[in-house]
């Protein structure tokens, strides 16, 4: 069956950078998509950034410019580069995936991790 397994949170003062990594196992088709997430408690849910089989990548603007996500194919393993951090990214992040085919929309995403939480301090 499809994991995803998130690691590399923890805490960094704000301006500082982190790497999250995804690793991604039990997939039966070529075309998927990968993306983070992150989570505050009481807000909803917000992609931050995604990347399909064919290296397409997406960013929410609030990060654009500062994260890269990225992945190692023959690894399995997906990436997000946190730079310039800043306390509002203060959240738990979650990898996800859609290991059915290229669609990066939220509903598609029927994987997911169990977390791993990011603390920016100011």
């Amino acid at each position: 069956q499809v994991r995803v397994v998130e690691s590399g949170g923890g805490s960094v003062q704000a301006g500082g950078s982190l790497r999250l990594s995804c690793a991604a196992s039990g997939f039966t088709r070529s075309r998927y998509c990968m993306g983070w997430f992150r989570q505050v408690p009481g807000k909803q849910r917000e992609g931050v950034a995604s990347i399909d089989s064919d290296g397409r990548e997406s960013y929410i603007g609030s990060v654009e410019g500062r994260f890269t996500i990225s992945q190692e194919k023959t690894k399995t393993m997906a990436y997000l580069q946190m730079n310039s951090l800043k306390s509002e990214d203060t959240a738990m992040y979650y990898c996800a995936a859609n290991p059915y085919g290229p669609s990066c929309s939220s509903v598609d995403f029927a994987v997911w991790g169990q977390g791993t939480r990011v603390t920016v301090s100011s």
